[in-house]
């Protein structure tokens, strides 16, 4: 009995043995979900600054094409595995085992490979994967050359926590298995040495899932290539020190330092970094091909430099504008970015400080960059707001803290920006929660001490269908964007602008289109919302603003709310905006005029696009990112876009402008026959304020049918708000959306015409 019972137990052993060297081989795959998942894969590969090289990218799409499916699922495996570290093989009970893949075990000092994980799925298991390793722990040195707040370890085990190993599951990859038979994971893997080191790795899929014999671990020798600190040296257009944004990528299009691990200041959403001149990035030795830009008033440079033992130590790059506002008296700005939520760190203590936002501000050219607390992290970052400039703002380059009411019970009527704000508490307020439910309470607080407020993201809630400005479909008022302006707007002195260039421009203009039509003087504002609608750059959207006296961040919302502005993607200018010799801004930017006639229309036009169309951009459909951006305004594949002149509404006159960098004066005469409001704009790229020409001394009421819009618009708000205002609020918001009715009621009685 005892020979028979050793004679089974080796032969049990030996079946394991055999079974852990030879993983079984994964179930019957259907080709459509594997086929979907490996997309999921490419896509958080690319994203990652890691995509597959183009010949694989190319087996795949063949493999997808063939008709036999599973000969095309076998293609697709035989396209993947010389990227697979592990092969994790889950049988029927959910027991986990591990080999090592074909993978090269290639590492980069002070950096992050990323490899693919196969997951033989024979039960189906639809739990985490989860990955171990006693060897991972690593302390990451940031990549400014500043090392990281140090964690407490002997040496012994700093020696043995020499990397940082992961599963990216973030989207587009899930969290969880899928429970198909055949699926992929990614792993990053940082390395803070050079040279040979061993890791232990362990998967498992929850608690007691491990395989017997310590077969849900393998033990990998790597080898991590050395880095050399490079210096960049960067020259503004004037030869100063300056910050700029660098893309690195290596002939294997790989980006460095990989976005899978990056701490702040380098935010691992964006392609780009950002270096000031004198500061450092390691690269492992190879052929570097490098973007680098000071934001859209720059042009885009790209050059290659070699890596080796030898050198270089440094580098050098010069920034090169193609047009600077500045010069010309017009400021820009982004009223809205954030430190944190959205696609930032949600725990600030990982680094989202005034420290790393303001490398994106000098980075992208801003002049003014507004850092908005708002309710992610609300608690923390309120800590930086002190009702001045930010202590690491530049002469040129200005950063304030103020405040969005975003994740505030007033969210559902309208997120709201509130600037140059000296207190940030609602009085009474002790939590977020405390605040009102509604938007009109708290801009009256805010306006009580001297702030600058209005909507952000105004589009959303107020979508139509079609192009047409101003359009008559009723909206649904049924999102965060400026859908409670039409009832603060009839309430004078409450809100100063609506914001732009991050949602779509007719949902946007369409409200202002229709307010301005009926005699109100809102203006409008460009901005970001990074990281949350915009997470590539700042200043995507902006606001260019003449700021009297020079550059200040009270002079420069002064202009905002003036209307001595106008909104742009950074890559259309449309500056000294003047009708009949009056400037947009000056003299409540009013024309009065005795009887209609022609009025005079000039201004200082500039825009640039590189010689080749970006179709990627421009087939888009007007409703997807980027939704302001000068390539969709080209006309055919000419280097043209339209500068048109608005008056209530509706395009007069149109020239067209050469967007080759060249700032040029343009002229129009243009036909008034009633009050009138008058605006220039390259759709989607940039748009003035306007200018109000009052015939006769009488008010603005170009369209009954915009009052009636309006009517109509305040009781559909109502439908969507009332619901979520609190009880002991309820009335008064009542009370002030009768007096929108009310107030529009009279203008529809005094509109002469539709």
């Amino acid at each position: 009995m005892k020979l028979g019972m050793m004679f089974l137990l080796c032969a049990a052993a030996a079946a394991q043995e055999a079974a852990h060297q030879h993983p079984a081989a994964a179930p019957p795959v259907a080709l459509q979900p594997l086929a979907q998942q490996v997309r999921q894969l490419e896509e958080a590969l690319n994203y990652l600054g890691q995509p597959l090289p183009a010949v694989s990218h190319k087996r795949i799409n063949d493999a997808i094409g063939d008709p036999d499916q599973g000969a095309a699922v076998a293609q697709i495996e035989a396209a993947l595995d010389p990227y697979v570290l592990a092969t994790v093989d889950i049988n029927p009970e959910s027991r986990v085992k591990v080999e090592q893949g074909a993978a090269r075990p290639e590492l980069v000092e002070a950096g992050t490979r990323l490899f693919l994980v196969k997951v033989i799925n024979n039960g189906h298991v639809t739990a985490p994967l989860a990955v171990e390793s006693p060897n991972s722990g690593a302390v990451y040195i940031r990549s400014t050359g500043n090392p990281a707040p140090p964690i407490q370890l002997t040496p012994r085990e700093s020696a043995e926590r020499w990397a940082d190993i992961s599963l990216y599951q973030r989207p587009p990859m899930g969290r969880r298995l899928s429970g198909l038979g055949l699926e992929y994971a990614v792993l990053e893997v940082y390395s803070r040495d050079a040279g040979e080191r061993s890791a232990k790795i362990s998967f498992n899929v929850g608690q007691g899932s491990q395989d017997i014999g310590f077969r849900n671990d393998v033990t990998i020798l790597f080898t991590a290539q050395a880095a050399r600190r490079i210096t960049l040296r960067v020259k503004d257009e004037n030869g100063k020190p300056a910050m700029a944004s660098f893309v690195i990528r290596d002939r294997l299009n790989r980006l460095y330092p990989n976005p899978a691990k990056r701490l702040a200041p380098d935010f691992f959403f964006q392609p780009q970094i950002y270096r000031a001149d004198g500061e450092t990035v390691q690269l492992p030795a190879g052929y570097y091909t490098v973007q680098y830009n000071g934001g859209p008033e720059y042009l885009p440079h790209t050059r290659e430099f070699e890596v080796s033992a030898a050198g270089p130590g440094e580098v050098a790059f010069q920034l090169e504008r193609w047009i600077d506002p500045a010069k010309y008296g017009w400021y820009s700005g982004d009223h809205h970015v954030h430190a944190a939520g959205c696609s930032h760190y949600m725990n600030p203590t990982e680094g989202v400080e005034p420290g790393d936002m303001i490398r994106q501000i000098l980075g992208e050219g801003l002049n003014i960059g507004s850092v908005l607390t708002w309710g992610p992290d609300y608690y923390y970052q309120k800590q930086f707001f002190s009702g001045k400039d930010d202590p690491l703002s530049k002469p040129d380059s200005l950063m304030h803290y103020d405040l969005e009411v975003s994740g505030f019970p007033s969210s559902h009527a309208g997120h709201i920006v509130l600037l140059k704000l000296k207190e940030q508490d609602y009085p009474g307020a002790k939590r977020i929660e405390d605040w009102p439910t509604w938007d009109l309470p708290i801009f009256r607080w805010a306006k009580s001490q001297g702030a600058i407020v209005g909507f952000a993201h105004s589009g959303w809630g107020l979508q139509v269908m079609g192009k047409d400005l101003p359009s008559y479909e009723m909206p649904g008022f049924d999102g965060i964007g400026a859908n409670e302006y039409i009832v603060d707007v009839t309430h004078p002195g409450t809100v100063d602008f609506i914001s732009s260039v991050d949602t779509p421009y007719v949902w946007e203009l369409n409200i202002w289109y229709h307010t301005l039509n009926v005699g109100f003087r809102t203006r409008i504002a460009g901005e970001t919302d990074f990281p949350c609608i915009y997470d590539g750059r700042v200043g995507i959207g902006r606001t260019y603003a003449r700021a009297e006296g020079g550059l200040s961040y009270s002079g420069w919302l002064d202009g905002l709310q003036s209307g001595r502005s106008y909104v742009s993607d950074g890559k259309t200018h449309l500056m000294d905006f003047r009708v009949n010799g009056t400037e947009v801004g000056s003299n409540a930017s009013e024309v009065r005029m005795a009887a209609p006639g022609t009025v005079t229309v000039t201004m200082k036009a500039a825009a640039y696009l590189p010689e080749l169309p970006d179709a990627a951009i421009r087939n888009l459909p007007y409703d997807q990112k980027p939704y302001w951006d000068v390539e969709r305004a080209r006309v055919g594949d000419t280097r043209n876009v339209p500068v048109e002149i608005v008056v209530n509404g509706k395009a007069v006159a149109r020239q067209m402008l050469a967007a080759d960098g060249q700032v040029r004066e343009l002229k129009f005469q243009v036909p008034v026959s009633e009050s009138s409001w008058i605006a220039a704009r390259v759709l989607p790229s940039a748009h003035t304020n306007p200018v109000f020409a009052l015939v006769g001394g009488k008010p603005i009421r170009t369209s009954r049918q915009s009052a009636e819009w309006c009517l109509n618009a305040v009781n559909q708000c109502w439908t969507q708000k009332a619901p979520r205002i609190s009880v002991a609020e309820l009335g008064e918001a009542k009370r002030a959306y009768d007096h929108a009715r009310e107030v529009y009621r009279q203008l529809i009685k005094e509109c002469e015409r539709n």
